[in-house]
């Protein structure tokens, strides 16, 4: 409650604290929507500066109704579009000054239905981008929301690759956006080493399931490997989230 310097209360602000919600009381909230979010992580959001509850003289998070709402914002474009918490925050701070502004789509769907994300980025949306698209060297550093020191980190790392020509393809975005985050939580790139080579085995043990499949003479053929190698992509990523949440003991979904 706000009191006037004479030690009074100001008139009608009972009602006003009355409205504002504990961050346990925001939790149970969001979770309707995003059952995986913690205290922790709306700590997080506050400490990059996404939301700025108010405090109580004793020091405890007080949120208003806009403050839950735009912690929904963020959490659905982190959610839906991978996007770092730089470009979100430009956003919402951009869409609160009344600016008309357009969000980059990060994780695009395509050919698999409402809600699957595949990663591919439309920087345009007047646009339409091909399923096949690219991305430039300097939209990648736009959209991931880093510099170019960074980014030669990774390719050092080999967590991002360019093409022949120096662009790289739709999944990196995805790729970047995870750095990113991970980032966020103390993972630095060099700590994601391990995580590469897991990928580069499981993606070379698929290839061996398939090669044969590609080098067949009947386009028919060809395309069935281009499915299955997607089917088993889709298998081995399911079965490193089990062993992960195995070895971790928790549940994660």
């Amino acid at each position: 409650m706000q009191h006037t310097p004479s030690g009074g209360a100001v008139p009608g602000t009972a009602a006003a604290d009355s409205d504002l919600m504990s961050i346990g009381t925001v939790l149970n909230v969001l979770r309707e929507e995003f059952p995986e979010v913690t205290i922790s992580k709306i700590r997080f959001l506050e400490s990059e500066g996404l939301i700025e509850p108010q405090r109580t003289p004793s020091g405890y998070r007080k949120f208003s109704a806009g403050d839950v709402e735009r912690l929904g914002h963020v959490l659905r474009m982190q959610r839906d579009h991978y996007l770092p918490l730089k470009v979100i925050r430009e956003h919402l701070d951009a869409l609160e000054r009344g600016e008309d502004v357009r969000l980059p789509s990060v994780g695009r769907q395509r050919d698999g239905g409402e809600g699957e994300r595949t990663g591919l980025v439309e920087l345009f949306p007047e646009a339409d981008a091909p399923t096949a698209a690219r991305i430039g060297r300097d939209e990648l550093l736009a959209v991931a929301g880093v510099d170019e020191q960074q980014l030669k980190e990774w390719e050092s790392y080999g967590l991002v690759t360019p093409l022949p020509d120096g662009s790289y393809d739709a999944e990196t975005v995805t790729v970047a956006a995870l750095v990113v985050e991970l980032g966020q939580y103390g993972i630095e790139p060099r700590h994601l080493r391990a995580v590469k080579a897991a990928a580069d085995r499981e993606a070379g043990l698929v290839d061996q399931v398939v090669a044969p499949l590609r080098r067949h003479r009947n386009p028919q053929t060809r395309a069935h490997a281009e499915a299955r190698t997607k089917e088993l992509a889709q298998l081995a990523v399911k079965l490193h989230a089990a062993l992960v949440q195995t070895a971790l003991g928790v549940r994660l979904s």
